[in-house]
C-alpha cells in the first residue's frame, strides 16, 4: 500500500493523509495570505519586496530612472569645483578661487530646498534614517547581496549630509576670511582683523576636512563595489539602475523647478558677494 501511495505522489496526485494534512493546508494558506499582505505593503512603501519564499526564484530586473539630472550635475560639479578651489588656492589664482567658491555656495543653496521639493530619491526624508540603521547596513556589507536600494543607502545618506556640511563650512568661512594666499573674502570687512585672520585659518582647516570626507566617500564607493558588487557610480552617471520589476518608479521633479531654484540661489550669492 505504501509503494502504491508513493507512486501516486510522484505522479503529482495528492494523497489524503487524514486530519494532519488539513492542518498543513490551513497553515500554508495563512502563510500565503501573510506574504501577500507583506508584498503589498512593500510595494506601497517602495522598499525591498523579496520574501523568503521568492528569494530563491529568478527576479526580473528592469532599468529604472533613480537619479534626476540636477542631482547628478550637482554631484559632478561639486567634484570639479573642489578641485578648482584647491588648485587655485595653492597657485594664488584669486579670481578662479572666488568663482569656484561662489559656485559651490550657489549649489549648496540650491541643494537645501531641493532636498525637500525635489525628486523622490533626492529628498532628505527618503534616505536620512537613524544612525543605527546606517551602522547595520554598513556592517552587513561583507555579505554579497542584490543591490535593491532606490537611492542612497542609510550610510550613504549620512555621508551626503556630512559632505554638504563640510562644503558649507568651507564656503561660509571663505566669505569672511582675511587676506592670505588669495585676497580677503567679500565679507571680511564686517569683522576685525584678528577675527578675519582666525577665520582664514578655519577656512584652511575646512579644506582639509572636505578632502578627507571626499576621500572617505570614494573609499566607501570602492568598498561597496568590491564587497557587495553594488555599482554606485554608474547610476550617478546615467541616472538609471536595474531593479526588480515590481519596484515602484521614483517620482522625478520638474527640471524647470530646479532651474528656478538655481537662479534664486545665484541671485542670493551675487547680493552677498557684491552688495553687502
Amino acid at each position: 500500500m505504501s509503494d502504491h501511495c508513493a507512486r501516486i505522489a510522484v505522479a503529482g496526485i495528492p494523497v489524503k493523509r487524514g486530519a494532519s494534512s488539513g492542518v498543513a493546508v490551513d497553515r500554508r494558506r495563512r502563510q500565503d495570505a501573510h506574504l501577500s499582505r507583506t508584498d503589498k505593503a512593500s510595494f506601497m512603501s517602495g522598499t525591498r519586496r523579496t520574501s523568503p519564499r521568492t528569494s530563491r526564484q529568478t527576479v526580473i530586473r528592469l532599468s529604472m530612472r533613480v537619479w534626476d539630472a540636477p542631482t547628478r550635475l550637482l554631484h559632478w560639479a561639486i567634484v570639479l569645483l573642489v578641485v578648482a578651489s584647491i588648485v587655485s588656492a595653492t597657485q594664488g589664482w584669486t579670481q578662479l578661487h572666488f568663482l569656484a567658491g561662489y559656485a559651490v555656495l550657489t549649489l549648496l543653496l540650491f541643494r537645501l530646498p531641493w532636498g525637500f521639493v525635489g525628486s523622490e530619491t533626492s529628498r532628505f526624508g527618503q534616505y536620512l534614517r537613524t544612525p543605527l540603521s546606517g551602522m547595520r547596513r554598513t556592517t552587513a556589507n561583507g555579505r554579497r547581496d542584490t543591490d535593491d536600494e532606490l537611492g542612497h543607502t542609510a550610510a550613504g545618506g549620512w555621508m551626503v549630509l556630512v559632505l554638504l556640511a563640510a562644503l558649507a563650512f568651507g564656503a561660509v568661512t571663505g566669505l569672511f576670511c582675511g587676506a592670505g594666499a588669495v585676497s580677503a573674502g567679500p565679507l571680511a570687512h564686517l569683522a576685525d582683523q584678528a577675527t578675519a585672520s582666525q577665520v582664514r585659518r578655519l577656512h584652511a582647516i575646512g579644506s582639509y576636512i572636505i578632502l578627507g570626507v571626499m576621500a572617505f566617500h570614494v573609499v566607501s564607493v570602492v568598498a561597496y563595489a568590491v564587497l557587495k558588487r553594488e555599482a554606485l557610480l554608474r547610476p550617478m552617471i546615467t541616472g538609471r539602475k536595474r531593479l526588480p520589476g515590481n519596484f515602484r518608479q521614483p517620482r522625478m521633479a520638474s527640471p524647470v523647478l530646479a532651474l528656478m531654484l538655481v537662479a534664486l540661489a545665484a541671485c542670493i550669492v551675487w547680493v552677498v558677494a557684491t552688495r553687502i
